[in-house]
């Protein structure tokens, strides 16, 4: 029978595991103390960098239906739970891993699909949420304003042709 504490510990991962948008797995060995505590600050407010018990782990991922990461579950391993935007703490691993080569990205999940280490790099290339809202904002400003100029364009055509059409009647007319 599993003693109460590991049961408690495991109900606990699975419900960060559900609760997370993302959870990246990383290999730690080599990093200090101090090191650990700057990666934690570097992964932003809205990740949690846990060190975790592989076998522990692996049942709470499977109980939160996540079974994609049973074969990373190797070697001294902790998952950064991320609740917030993924591309911040992507960059965040990203980034102290360029510093500090003892940091191993192993892979990870985000919105229950598996993502491979190369993955996760690329997640942390693209720009953040924000950045990309305001992008798809001033896109679609611009084609309004396209398209308000077209509209505005097309009665100002009219109007010169009918003023065009207008004066080559009255020079006919004068002509006449």
């Amino acid at each position: 029978m599993a003693r109460p504490d590991k049961a408690a510990a495991v109900a606990e991962l699975a419900d960060q595991f559900r609760g997370s948008n993302a959870a990246v797995l990383t290999e730690y060995r080599g990093l200090t103390v101090a090191q650990l505590k700057q990666l934690r600050r570097s992964l932003g407010e809205n990740a949690q960098y846990a060190v975790v018990k592989n076998t522990l782990t692996k049942i709470a991922a499977n109980e939160a239906g996540i079974t994609s990461l049973d074969d990373l579950f190797n070697g001294p391993t902790a998952v950064a739970f991320v609740t917030g935007d993924p591309v911040e703490s992507a960059k965040g691993l990203r980034d102290f891993a360029k510093d500090n080569p003892n940091l191993i990205i192993k892979g990870g999940v985000l919105d229950g699909k598996p993502l491979s280490a190369d993955e996760i790099k690329k997640l942390a290339d693209l720009e953040s949420r924000e950045v990309l809202l305001s992008k798809l904002a001033g896109a679609m400003k611009g084609k309004q304003s396209q398209a308000a100029s077209l509209f505005q364009a097309l009665p100002s055509k009219l109007v010169r042709t009918v003023d065009a059409l207008r004066a080559q009647r009255d020079e006919q007319g004068g002509a006449e």
